[in-house]
């Protein structure tokens, strides 16, 4: 059933991300398929309360290879978070590193919405009028993405928010749904304790003014992702 709900969300946005599709048409689909990819990790919260075979903790390492690798940190680990995982930053020679901590379906998600989101978000950037030259075109460039990651990020918060208040009530057996996340996140964060015992926090910051546009672009993207695909965090150009 609940990979059933994920192959929902595969071909609603498949459909939304067709040249063909009328726009209201597309921002129809892609909000029904936000709708579903949250309610997907809810069933798959709940069915492994009651069944933790289904639904381990583990973690997963992204390289995060420049140009522009602090920015895909910055989507990654802002879109592993709304899905209710944590992330710790490290360095190697290849570029940033994201080491992310969740349960096995969070991990599936975050995965699955920040391929997508980063082909879009690329194509969307190529698209701009650049009103500027040199350093300030770059800057413009990064903080027009800074914005786009900021407006999918809380839109894909609401619609994980909006699954957890709707969820079914309390289960003798399993717990209620805000229960049983609240147990999960415990979990994860003990996770990210043990492997990393001493950690502070980091903030990004951004110059030029293309925050505002980026951020409008961000609220149109699909945030359900239409599928794996292996190279995008190569996606975007200088």
């Amino acid at each position: 059933m609940e990979q059933d709900l994920l192959d929902r969300v595969r071909k609603l946005l498949a459909k939304a991300e067709d040249e063909g599709c009328p726009a209201a048409e597309a921002e129809a689909l892609t909000a029904k398929a936000a709708e579903l990819m949250a309610r997907y990790g809810i069933d798959r919260a709940l069915l492994g309360a009651l069944h933790p075979q289904t639904d381990k903790p583990g973690d997963r390492v992204f390289t995060l290879a420049n140009p522009w690798g602090d920015i895909k940190r910055h989507l990654l680990a802002g879109l592993a978070t709304a899905l209710r995982c944590q992330c710790v930053q490290t360095r190697s020679a290849e570029g940033t590193r994201l080491h992310v901590f969740g349960y096995s379906s969070d991990l599936e998600r975050a995965d699955i919405l920040f391929t997508s989101l980063l082909v879009q978000m690329a194509r969307a950037l190529a698209q701009q009028a650049v009103p500027a030259a040199g350093g300030g075109a770059r800057a413009w460039r990064r903080s027009w993405m800074l914005g786009y990651c900021a407006a999918v990020v809380a839109r894909v918060r609401a619609a994980e928010e909006a699954a957890a208040a709707s969820a079914p009530p309390a289960d003798d057996a399993g717990g209620s749904a805000e229960l049983v996340l609240a147990d999960r996140s415990l979990v994860v964060r003990r996770q990210v304790a043990a492997a990393y015992p001493r950690l502070r926090k980091s903030r990004v910051t951004y110059t030029g003014n293309g925050y505002g546009a980026g951020y409008q672009e961000g609220q149109k993207a699909d945030i359900g992702g239409a599928k794996l695909r292996s190279r995008a965090a190569g996606a975007i150009g200088g």
